[in-house]
């Protein structure tokens, strides 16, 4: 019996990465193209409304909330639906999966009310079959007051009990997180699928930190499948060197043989004493040859088995690798396009880390230093500068400063200090006429 999987996350904003991930506007390299006409919006949009984007924000609009949405507050919660690979794939072809759909659509509304789940789409055509839902978490009552408030001695007016709030929290309490594993667990029980462990000590953290982790192991595993390469490697050149030992031991055996031939002609010339030394001097030569013989075949033996035994690391190492790069693949498909960008941070302008780890989560941040340019070859001082990730409309990440692309801002530098000199600048220099 496989596990049933419902994973929660907060999103602020629009979420426009995640809406072009779900409605494949931008594909993904893990997916099936032949098998995206298969994927299916679950639930229909009001009229007028053509996307999920725009379904969060009606929902939002026509929800009756009195208070003003701030910047920062969660507007949507992003649900994954699924099973154990195995089990889905069984339930799909058992021809059950119109009727675990209906079953999660019926769980998502009577947990958190139809009108709030503004999305649902099933995915077929990853690895797989899961269903991506939107809600809205737009709760009733009073808002809950802190400690702190409650030790003020002053009166708060008194608000309805059923006021309409946006609020997340109220969603996303651990309590609740709980519950919602026991009883979505309870409603996919009927198609052989249970609840994770309870009580586990394992934390639940956002898909851009599970990525950081995957990415660490996968460097992890990358360097152990190096180290293993290397040991087989060492291991054949020591097979190879025994094998050459063999084949010399033979060689003496041959011209002992041929010495005990020389011998038993001179013994008839020379008497029978210096034959039977000889033939007593070839018998403990043979006896060394078949000793030797012995202990080559037996290292023979230790070193093919030491080499498979690295050869089974290195390709079970291998599958763990493969297994972790289609996670990867699959889950978070724009990881691989920021690979790039990474890659100029960490090695043109020498961020460090902990920089580039903040500019991954899509945070602004100020810099203080010199930036290198590769197209001037000289580095440009930024006092303060507001860097930032950014994805464009093909879905690929520009790393921008001050606003603008990086490439834009070292060339507007650059006509500052020509400025600066008393030189003519770029944009001068297109102006002239020949």
């Amino acid at each position: 019996m496989g596990y049933a999987v419902l994973h929660m996350e907060k999103t602020s904003g629009t979420d426009a990465a995640m809406s072009a991930h779900i409605e494949r506007t931008i594909r993904p390299k893990n997916v099936d193209a032949g098998r995206t006409h298969l994927n299916r919006e679950l639930i229909s949009f009001p009229d007028g409304i053509e996307n999920r984007t725009q379904a969060i924000q009606h929902r939002l609009d026509t929800a009756g909330l009195t208070r003003k949405i701030g910047n920062n507050q969660v507007r949507a919660i992003r649900i994954l639906l699924t099973g154990t690979h195995e089990d889905m794939e069984r339930i799909t072809n058992d021809g059950r999966l119109d009727e675990w759909c209906s079953d999660n659509l019926k769980y998502l509304a009577d947990t958190f009310g139809k009108e709030n789940i503004v999305s649902a789409v099933l995915h077929m055509d990853e690895q797989t079959p899961h269903i991506h839902a939107t809600l809205v978490p737009i709760v009733r009552g009073e808002r809950k007051r802190k400690k702190k408030e409650e030790q003020v001695k002053k009166r708060y007016r008194k608000k309805p009990t059923d006021t309409v709030r946006l609020c997340a929290d109220d969603i996303m309490t651990r309590t609740k997180l709980k519950s919602y594993q026991d009883t979505y667990a309870q409603a996919m029980s009927r198609y052989g699928l249970q609840r994770g462990i309870d009580g586990s000590e394992a934390k639940h953290i956002s898909t851009r930190q599970y990525y950081r982790d995957l990415v660490q192991q996968t460097e992890q595993l990358q360097t152990d499948i190096e180290q293993l390469q290397d040991r087989r490697e060492t291991a054949q050149e020591e097979l190879r060197r025994a094998k050459r030992e063999i084949q010399t031991e033979k060689l003496k055996g041959a011209a002992t043989t041929a010495a005990a031939n020389i011998a038993e002609s001179v013994g008839s010339l020379f008497g029978s004493n210096k034959v039977r030394t000889l033939e007593r001097g070839n018998r403990n030569l043979h006896e060394r040859i078949f000793e030797l013989e012995e202990e080559a075949r037996q290292r023979e033996q230790q070193q093919a088995k030491r080499i498979q035994e690295i050869t089974d690391a290195y390709e079970q190492r291998h599958r763990k690798l493969s297994e972790f790069v289609n996670f990867v693949k699959r889950y978070f498909p724009y990881v691989e396009k920021l690979m790039p960008t990474i890659k100029f941070l960490r090695d043109t302008l020498n961020f460090g880390d902990g920089l580039i780890r903040k500019l991954c989560a899509f945070k602004d941040v100020s810099i203080k230093g010199d930036l290198y340019s590769p197209e001037f070859r000289q580095h440009f001082k930024a006092d303060g500068a507001v860097c930032s990730l950014k994805q464009n409309t093909e879905g690929n990440f520009d790393f921008k400063i001050d606003g603008v692309s990086h490439v834009s801002w070292f060339r507007r530098r650059k006509d500052e200090f020509m400025e600066a000199l008393g030189l003519p600048t770029r944009k001068q220099n297109r102006g002239i006429q020949l």
